[in-house]
């Protein structure tokens, strides 16, 4: 315990990490490259979300805005991705659809602090995958990505068996 019992983020992301998820990546069990792209506006969620992610062994990009992710997926390939629904100018919404409609082997996952607002209905409507309220713990977070890479290497070992 630090800081007079309190514990630092590191030590806490550190403590909940599933081994499971560690040993599964050390083995190279995923095939598929795990990058994470994470769309959040709030530079905290983006800190505890990479911070988070990488030490579970992903490689994470953060994007501000819907308009910064779509720019990254012009260039570099994310799988995965975690995508505020509440975003300045273009919403998460929005951004799912774009998404979808352009890289459709892809999965998403809907991240929201206002749940009120965002119905798990809509969000499938719009093509998330899933759909988390904030805050979320993160070992739910990594355990859905571990299980999105997971379909990905499926998918793409049945399009290898087609070819």
């Amino acid at each position: 315990m630090l800081n007079g019992g309190l514990v630092s983020i590191e030590e806490e992301i550190l403590a909940f990490i599933g081994s499971d998820i560690l040993e599964y990546f050390v083995k190279g069990g995923c095939m598929v490259s795990r990058n994470v792209l994470i769309v959040d506006d709030d530079n905290m969620v983006i800190d505890i979300f990479k911070k988070g992610f990488n030490k579970a062994g992903y490689t994470v990009r953060r994007a501000k805005t819907a308009e910064e992710a779509l720019s990254i997926l012009e260039k570099e390939s994310y799988p995965v991705m975690f995508l505020d629904l509440k975003l300045p100018k273009m919403s998460g919404m929005e951004l799912c659809k774009v998404i979808r409609e352009k890289y459709p082997i892809s999965i998403l996952f809907a991240v929201t602090g206002y749940a009120s607002e965002f119905e798990f209905g809509d969000c499938r409507r719009a093509g998330f995958d899933d759909y988390f309220i904030k805050p979320v713990d993160l070992k739910i977070l990594f355990h859905a990505a571990l299980e999105a890479f997971d379909k990905i290497e499926q998918w793409n070992r049945r399009k290898g068996r087609q070819a």
